[in-house]
């Protein structure tokens, strides 16, 4: 028996305002996707972006806006939006809205990968999907062989 979409959700981690379900990253590939479901006020993760890994947003409900490089701006359902590796890609999805919205983000999933944000944190991200943080203010110079 199939679940319903009540169901599904009802499974779903609240992660502050925010769930999310993976749709598909079949073994062996690199290509993945999520459903991301932001109530009223929520937001994913900080403002943020990959040296590795593209993405691609598609807005399946509601009116989230999302924070890019050159300003920020309101989607509505059907907008497709892409964010490129490095900087110029950066972006932060947020509800504003008073009723739920929904995205669906695939991404290329690069591993290992190297993403920053703007609070103040790299995380590096291993072949196996683990995120080990680090503050970049603690960055030292590279020094020669002793």
């Amino acid at each position: 028996m199939a679940e319903d979409a009540t169901n599904v959700w009802d499974k779903v981690p609240d992660w502050g305002g925010i769930g999310a379900r993976r749709v598909a990253r079949p073994e062996g590939t690199a290509l993945g996707s999520s459903i991301w479901e932001l109530q009223p006020g929520g937001s994913q993760f900080v403002y943020h972006f990959h040296h590795g890994s593209e993405e691609l947003l598609i807005v399946l409900r509601g009116e989230p806006t999302v924070r890019m490089p050159d300003g920020e701006r309101q989607l509505a359902e059907g907008d497709v939006v892409t964010f490129p590796r490095g900087r110029e890609g950066g972006h932060q999805i947020r509800n504003d809205g008073a009723t739920v919205a929904r995205v669906l983000i695939v991404s290329t999933n690069t591993a290992p990968d190297v993403a920053e944000y703007d609070s103040g944190k790299l995380a590096a991200i291993t072949d196996g999907g683990e995120h080990r943080f680090f503050r970049t203010g603690d960055a030292v110079e590279h020094a020669g062989p002793e």
